[in-house]
């Protein structure tokens, strides 16, 4: 599985020949690792509806033809402005195929960038290749994160690291010790003043205080797992 950090909190997974996007904010993001018009992916799964998100998602799926897939709410928002959209919310996995998918809880807020209400804001568990990986979404530190990483061992955790609207440094290196990721990679940092960061302190952090590695990725580069 190769796994491309487009910045802010968007990531490209690639599996098996078929592109996961998840949150891609890319217009108007200083800090963004691509362009909207670049990339054409199978799915794009919305963790939840603020604008620093959902993105470019009705551009790129009108353009692309992809599937939407977040909450029964931002479904039902995206079908309004043309996008096609598979609803699903927080509990087991839905099979895709070649990977399989799963929603979390997440402690946030969730709308959409009308104000109109979208949902539970939602964690994301993706399977494939034999590899698992967690993208928390925006979230502050629950316990119950330690039952997200129980079972097989998961191979990287995508953790915001910002503060003021997420988890700050060190919730989420507390975080790590309830997930016991194998790689932990910071987002959701640096793109804005309010949540400008020292990755590379965290990383220190992390591998001092877990026996989880930390890779911390530049928008625009690739971790392959």
């Amino acid at each position: 599985m190769k796994l491309k950090y487009l910045g802010h909190s968007a990531l490209l997974a690639e599996a098996g020949g078929t592109g996961i996007l998840i949150d891609p904010f890319l217009t108007g993001n200083p800090r963004a690792g691509a362009g909207a018009g670049e990339l054409t992916p199978d799915y794009i799964v919305l963790t939840h509806g603020h604008a620093d998100h959902i993105g470019d998602t009705v551009e790129i799926a009108d353009r692309t033809g992809c599937t939407v897939v977040s909450t029964p709410e931002i479904c039902t928002w995206l079908e309004e402005r043309g996008a096609k959209t598979l609803m699903m919310n927080i509990g087991g996995p839905r099979s895709f195929g070649n990977f399989s998918l799963r929603f979390t809880p997440a402690w946030h807020s969730n709308s959409l960038p009308d104000g109109t209400y979208g949902g539970m804001p939602m964690g994301v568990v993706i399977e494939a290749a034999g590899k698992r990986i967690y993208h928390a979404g925006d979230t502050a530190l629950f316990s119950d994160m330690q039952l997200i990483g129980s079972g097989p061992r998961l191979d990287v955790a995508f953790l915001p690291i910002g503060g003021n609207f997420t988890m700050d440094p060190a919730q989420a290196v507390d975080a790590v010790k309830l997930l016991k990721p194998r790689v932990v990679v910071p987002i959701h940092y640096g793109t804005f003043p309010p949540i400008e960061q020292d990755a590379a302190a965290f990383a220190r952090a992390v591998t001092s205080e877990t026996d989880s590695g930390c890779e911390v990725l530049e928008p625009g580069q690739s971790l392959q797992i």
